[in-house]
């Protein structure tokens, strides 16, 4: 039996996340504002969940109907076969998001919603208390412009949060944003790459799991994994399926710092991931960046400078790492900030720019080809 599962995304990267889907051989696929959609069996919830590196997380769509009162709310939500996921023992919070819409408040929709099922399974359980003592079964519904859809949510955790990295520096930049940078790079792992501004890891330790084709879910828990419902061993076959797919082959990937505490964090980081045998990490300083390569690839996340004091800073170390560049041959760059001035402070106009948000943080992918 097919299923409609939505996978939301950072603004930005719904086109990247509708291309890994299609690659994985899913069916249906289509990009809108914020989210993808797809088709497929059990089996495709679990391999979206292992192999998916720019999208948030995926949720089985139940149901989606219009509704501009809280009476077609209930009666809407109550005639889905919500006995099918959820168990008479399962926890089934209510979490989700209301924008342009008649039913605006998101408590009251949340009550609503929660009421109406339980009277569905109280209807098919025949009992009359449910105790919430067993596994947990997420919804989480939104409704925009009076449309409702109603998921479960099968991640948990969001899928920026591969494993690897259970301490960030101060400013981290989500896993789903820098997978996507080294996307946007093309970047496979046949030329040289580097990150000269690496910070905790984040963007070489994405390469590393790119260049060997490493589903980056394979060693975390999925909420659905403890889904009664839900088929243990398809989880084993995706995994088994995935490892399959991986390359090994030498990489030449690079990755350093200014702050010795970072590049040791770093470190630790790819270890963590299995990756640390990819990477060569250093401490130095980027504005004095001379790499040579035949054909390399920059990714990088310079600081922004977006606190009180910290603007000239950044401005100086645009001008001197611009400086730095442009003294090299066969590299090419893509480098993410907020900065408004960040051409004029580099001294370089990009070839091409492309909007993402770092959280809730405009961003530039500025783009610069040799």
């Amino acid at each position: 039996m097919n299923h409609r599962f939505i996978v939301p995304c950072l603004f930005g990267l719904e086109g990247l996340a509708a291309d890994e889907l299609r690659r994985m051989q899913l069916e249906a696929v289509a990009a809108e504002n914020g989210r993808v959609s797809f088709a497929g069996d059990l089996s495709a919830l679990v391999r979206a969940n292992l192999r998916l590196r720019t999208g948030e997380r995926v949720l089985l769509e139940v149901g989606s109907f219009e509704a501009k009162s809280f009476d077609a709310l209930f009666e809407q939500t109550k005639a889905l076969p919500w006995e099918r996921w959820i168990g008479k023992d399962a926890a089934f919070p209510v979490a989700g998001h209301s924008l342009n819409s008649a039913l605006f408040s998101v408590p009251d929709c949340q009550k609503i919603i929660k009421k109406a099922v339980v009277e569905r399974l109280k209807s098919r359980y025949h009992i009359a208390w449910f105790d919430e003592s067993a596994e947990t079964v997420q919804i989480r519904f939104s409704i925009m412009k009076d449309r409702v859809s109603l998921c479960l949510d099968t991640s948990g955790e969001g899928l920026h949060k591969r494993g690897y990295r259970p301490a960030h520096n101060a400013a981290p930049l989500r896993e789903t944003l820098a997978a996507a940078m080294v996307n946007l790079s093309r970047y496979r792992g046949r030329d040289d790459f580097c990150d000269p501004f690496c910070g905790s890891g984040t963007i070489p330790i994405e390469a590393a799991l790119i260049a060997r084709n490493v589903a980056p879910g394979l060693n975390r828990h999925f909420a659905a994994m403890d889904w009664r419902t839900l088929d243990g061993g398809l989880w084993q076959e995706e995994k088994d399926l995935a490892r399959s797919l991986e390359y090994h082959g030498d990489y030449r990937i690079f990755a350093s710092d200014l702050d010795p505490k970072a590049v040791a964090m770093a470190k630790a980081n790819a270890e963590r991931a299995g990756v640390a045998d990819l990477i060569r990490f250093e401490t130095a300083d980027a504005r004095h960046f001379a790499r040579e390569t035949e054909r390399g690839v920059i990714v990088t996340n310079p600081p922004y400078g977006e606190r009180i004091g910290e603007k000239e800073e950044a401005e100086e170390l645009y001008r001197a790492f611009g400086a730095a560049f442009r003294g090299l041959s066969n590299w090419q760059l893509y480098l993410l900030s907020s900065h408004t001035e960040f051409e004029r402070c580099f001294g370089a106009e990009a070839d091409k720019k492309r909007k993402l948000y770092n959280g809730m943080i405009k961003c530039d992918l500025f783009m610069f080809y040799k």
